[in-house]
């Protein structure tokens, strides 16, 4: 019997901090736990052609390289050939057992210009002929001995191989790494603060706050709204462009302040308020950061209105603000009271909510599921009774959105 297929991502990024790739994280079934295999969508005899495969890896991974573990089935069926050699990097783990024929596919994937990275083979009894067929190396760096690293990449660096840290869980140790001359870096260092450069978000628009407050309200008064907007020309602009966007079909223009706020809807309209603070408070970080904070605050909307369609502006603003920290580099504790949002929100944020709150939950579904915490995620869906398949779809959509976001903001800036 095969289990519902979950899939998220997890970010790999430069030195620059700009995302080169994500890996993708599949949820792994109890037979092959064990082992420490993937469990992939077009594994288990599932049928799934090359053009769906390769539209599901487009989808997940924003057409760049998406990393994929790859168990010693998997390579002998050659199942890499269902994508070209420019969308795929096969990783390839230290506890899949490289014998002779194993070795010769990845030789032969090598020569047909796909890329191998080899993931915690630092100190193998044999690293010279699996150097020989990699592009890539990976490195548990919290876990190896500082030494053992700095050969490590001098050696590769000579052989003209990149080499990628893992486990890197803060920022301290990104700097660290970085010094060190790794070339990418993955783990959860770019969601934490860095204190040392904190900001006030009292220092952002007056308006934009009193904005935020307004579309709180439980039944929102357009009148005051548009009053509020057409005191500040930037945020007319923020308006018509956003009513404008790809985000919406529309085919004819939006001339008025008025006719874009009818035209969004209530509901619309409450995401783009946050969305004009958000995008403010985030206007000098990392791209990867405001995709996430996009993802999570999309993720926790539309499973909301699974489980309780009256809360899902709250989980809007709960997901999409997770990472203020992250953004403004101060306590979450204090950047919270000067934002003045509802206290469901602030307790869900602060981890303070009662154990068997709504808000609370979707919010920690969200982030399990981006963490690829299966057990977490599993848990809660069972809770809210959600199916696995929903959860997929939702996450994938969330992507999408928050590419299509993105990408308005980048021509907004332009």
């Amino acid at each position: 019997m095969l289990v519902d297929v979950l899939v998220a991502r997890q970010a790999i990024l430069d030195r620059r901090l700009r995302v080169h790739g994500y890996e993708l994280a599949f949820r792994v079934d109890s037979e092959r736990a064990a082992e420490g295999c993937a469990l992939t969508p077009w594994a288990n005899g599932a049928e799934v052609t090359p053009d769906a495969f390769a539209r599901d890896v487009a989808d997940l991974c924003s057409q760049t390289n998406a990393f994929v573990r790859f168990d010693r089935s998997m390579l002998l069926g050659q199942w890499y050939k269902r994508l070209s050699p420019r969308a795929i990097v096969i990783e390839v783990p230290a506890s899949v057992s490289l014998d002779r024929e194993a070795l010769a596919m990845c030789q032969m994937a090598f020569e047909q210009g796909y890329r191998i990275a080899l993931d915690d083979y630092v100190g193998s009894p044999d690293p010279e002929s699996l150097f020989a067929i990699a592009n890539l190396i990976k490195v548990r760096a919290p876990d190896t001995r500082r030494s053992a690293q700095s050969e490590l990449i001098q050696s590769c660096h000579a052989r003209g191989l990149k080499v990628l840290a893992t486990n890197v869980d803060d920022t301290a140790k990104f700097e660290w790494a970085r010094s060190m001359g790794y070339d990418y870096f993955q783990g959860g260092f770019l969601v934490h603060p860095n204190e040392l450069h904190g900001r006030q978000i009292e220092t952002m628009k007056a308006n934009y706050l009193r904005l935020l407050e307004e579309t709180q309200r439980p039944s929102l008064d357009f009148g005051r709204l548009q009053m509020l907007i057409c005191e500040d020309l930037a945020l007319v602009y923020k308006l018509t462009r956003y009513a404008s966007s790809a985000l919406f079909s529309r085919r004819s223009p939006i001339r008025s302040v008025q006719q874009a706020l009818v035209t969004l809807g209530e509901q619309n309209v409450r995401r783009w308020a946050a969305l004009v603070l958000f995008t403010s408070i985030a206007a000098d970080k990392p791209g990867e950061l405001i995709t996430c904070s996009l993802v999570r605050g999309r993720f926790c909307e539309t499973l909301s209105k699974t489980v309780r369609p009256q809360i899902q502006h709250q989980a809007f603003l709960t997901g999409l603000f997770s990472l203020l920290d992250a953004l403004v580099d101060r306590p979450m504790k204090v950047i919270l009271r000067e934002l003045d949002l509802v206290s469901p929100i602030t307790s869900a944020l602060l981890n303070t909510a009662p154990e068997h709150d709504m808000l609370a939950g979707v919010y920690r579904l969200a982030c399990h599921y981006e963490r690829a915490e299966w057990q977490g995620v599993d848990r809660l869906l069972e809770r809210f009774r959600i199916a696995p398949t929903l959860a997929r779809w939702a996450y994938g959509e969330a992507l999408k959105w928050s590419h299509q976001v993105v990408t308005g903001i980048r021509r907004e800036r332009a």
